[in-house]
């Protein structure tokens, strides 16, 4: 079993919440950001926190051990109802296996429960296959690479782009994938 504990932030307004999760996001962040970020990434930020604010999630297994997290941004839509967006989620080293593939499911299709997308993307790095691994057993496909998209390391980086669509879980849907 899992939790997912969403982070608010709406500097508008003062209010925050769970932020108590914050410092080991950041610390599981830096940890694996060889798998999140590119040359173009801000040293010493934390991209996820200025861009979903609204829609990021610690996670944490039965007994409230912090296990990793997921945030949602690049939404397209019209803010009423959007169409889709981009999943980015990082684990900690312990909860690789059953436990991830499970959570994952779990978020999907809370995911889609909750804001009526249509479908879910995600952009990882070729060399990443453990994610890889992860999206393909957890219904993604993938789509295609978009060669030289970005820079890493000092060179050019190609990115794989895998979808899950809304039909994954509930099949009686108009199928127009």
């Amino acid at each position: 079993m899992c939790k997912f504990i969403q982070i608010k932030c709406n500097l508008l307004n003062n209010t925050f919440t769970n932020l108590r999760y914050i410092p080991k996001i950041q610390k599981c962040f830096c940890k694996y950001s060889k798998y999140l970020v590119d040359d173009y990434s801000k040293s010493g930020s934390y991209p996820f926190l200025p861009s979903a604010q609204r829609y990021l999630w610690a996670i944490l297994d039965y007994y409230n051990n912090f296990m990793g997290f997921v945030y949602l941004d690049n939404f397209v839509g019209n803010g009423i109802q959007n169409y889709s967006a981009e999943l980015t989620t990082c684990f900690e080293k312990k909860a690789w296996g059953n436990f991830t593939r499970y959570s994952a499911k779990l978020f999907l299709k809370k995911v889609f429960d909750d804001f009526g997308l249509y479908k879910i993307r995600a952009l990882i790095y070729p060399d990443n296959f453990r994610v890889a691994s992860l999206l393909k057993s957890s219904g993604f496909k993938y789509e295609t690479t978009i060669p030289k998209e970005t820079f890493r390391n000092g060179k050019p980086q190609d990115i794989d782009l895998y979808g899950i669509y809304r039909t994954y879980y509930y099949k009686d849907e108009v199928k127009n994938d």
